[in-house]
């Protein structure tokens, strides 16, 4: 059991140490600095913060006190706000969205009055800490705190389900933040069963564990991959704005079949190889052949695979990214996503296969030429 409990110690205060990191970064690096994430940012920054109180649970002086305000009804409506920025959402724009945040500013000046006097004893409150009054109110306080939350991410998920102004990618992200968000709000209700029937606290310190965890989980996912995405539609939304013109390949069309020639067309007008999900049955049925049919065709006549084909072009389209110093300030991966590649390993290989160089080594050297 010491060992058990040591174990979950260094993991508290490894994520909480790392939290507050992350938290700093989100408003101080370039590359995360935006106005979601620095409402991103607070919502880490508070949910590290209840976790470092919960773990330590000072009895006494100024960590008891800064307990007892229930920061849980500021978590939700930071959490809501970024989530609102991200889906562009016009709730965030209307008078009564800042009404969220009353419950928070009623809660903390009751609880500052009450613990200047039940922690500081500055002066003697007309209630005392064990009355049944009193008891009442931090019962309903907990419990409402926990509804808030659950209302208002709830919501927040229903809102990005709806939203029409996100890519799929982005869509995915957020939905997979919110869910992770809700399941900690799971273990939070059972911690509270728990507490309550069984006099016991193994689900409160897994709770813990897990909020330290969080920290860890939205440095890749819930930061970094949705930055990447972000970066992808931008450059997407730039080049609906300003396409960057191609340069016509010459093609002897006499020397190939009629259906090389509307592939060709389709994929230089359409370009669905920027769809990572791209497989030989969408351009089979775009042709109204068979998948073998087509591998047959594209093998005899152009002497590779169906991929490999698909993949020329991807490439073809990162390079000229990569190229173009208007799109030097995007990763290298988001510029691979926008290409069409699904992941960031599939981009590197491919990339290096067709090209002898990384996509980061061409672009330095692109630069440096």
């Amino acid at each position: 059991m010491y060992k058990l409990q040591t174990t979950l110690d260094v993991i508290v205060i490894t994520g909480v140490i790392l939290g507050f990191f992350i938290s700093l970064s989100l408003i101080t690096t370039s590359f995360y600095n935006s106005r979601a994430n620095k409402y991103l940012s607070i919502s880490l920054f508070l949910l590290v913060w209840i976790t470092f109180l919960g773990w330590y649970d000072a009895d006494h002086g100024i960590l008891e006190f800064l307990h007892g305000i229930m920061w849980e009804f500021l978590v939700p409506v930071t959490l809501f706000t970024y989530f609102l920025i991200q889906i562009k959402h016009s709730y965030f724009q209307k008078n009564w969205y800042k009404w969220l945040y009353a419950i928070f500013f009623i809660t903390f000046l009751i609880d500052v009055y009450l613990d200047l006097d039940f922690v500081f004893g500055i002066y003697n409150s007309p209630f005392d800490e064990d009355t049944f009054i009193v008891d009442l109110f931090f019962f309903i306080e907990d419990s409402l705190s926990f509804w808030y939350n659950v209302v208002l991410m709830i919501w927040a998920r229903r809102l990005i389900q709806k939203a029409e102004v996100i890519s799929r990618e982005k869509r995915h992200w957020l939905l997979r933040l919110n869910l992770f968000i809700i399941l900690i709000l799971v273990i939070w209700f059972v911690s509270n069963l728990e507490e309550i029937f069984l006099d016991s606290e193994y689900v409160l310190q897994l709770l813990w564990a897990i909020l330290s965890f969080l920290s860890w989980w939205l440095l890749y996912y819930g930061v970094f991959r949705l930055q990447i995405v972000i970066q992808k539609d931008e450059i997407h939304r730039q080049l609906t704005i300003h396409p960057i013109e191609h340069l016509s390949k010459k093609r002897n069309t006499d020397t190939v079949s009629k259906y090389i020639v509307e592939l060709y067309k389709i994929m230089d007008e359409e370009k669905p190889y920027k769809n990572p999900l791209l497989g030989r049955i969408d351009l089979a049925k775009r042709l109204n052949i068979s998948e073998g049919y087509l591998s047959q065709v594209v093998n005899q006549e152009l002497g590779k695979s169906v991929i490999q084909f698909v993949n020329e072009y991807r490439v073809k389209t990162a390079k000229e990214l990569l190229d173009n110093p208007e799109f030097n300030k995007y990763s290298v991966e988001a510029i691979g996503m926008e290409s069409g590649f699904k992941s960031k390993s599939n981009f590197y290989s491919t990339f290096k296969t067709h090209s002898g160089v990384s996509p980061g080594a061409y672009r330095k050297r692109q630069k440096t030429s």
